[in-house]
């Protein structure tokens, strides 16, 4: 897969440091309006962000209600601030289907197999 996206490091819900995996979460507006994007799911890729590069653990979920499809990172090995930084991400390989999750301990398990995998 060939896709870059780039922008600026917005904040989000922070959902993701809460349970232990930061991301940084880029533009949807943006995003959803790019012609050919990848299709919603979990990607292993990589994200550059200052000039270095890291594995990345991508997710692109559903759109919410103003039709703005999700886009998040977890940067592996990345510790600081990223938020007003530019950012590309780039999804290269498949991992899964999106899906929501009964509890938090299953979504944890989840993204640790996930990462294993990036």
């Amino acid at each position: 897969m060939t896709c870059k996206i780039s922008g600026k490091v917005l904040k989000g819900k922070r959902y993701g440091r809460t349970i232990g995996f930061p991301t940084i979460n880029l533009d949807r507006k943006r995003f959803s309006r790019m012609k050919e994007k990848p299709r919603e799911g979990v990607y292993r890729g990589k994200a550059v962000m200052g000039g270095k590069t890291y594995r990345a653990g991508i997710v692109i979920g559903p759109k919410d209600s103003r039709g703005l499809s999700r886009l998040e990172a977890h940067l592996i090995g990345f510790r600081g601030n990223a938020y007003g930084r530019n950012a590309t991400i780039m999804p290269e390989k498949f991992i899964r289907k999106f899906q929501k999750y009964k509890s938090e301990k299953d979504l944890i398990e989840q993204i640790k197999q996930d990462l294993k995998k990036c």
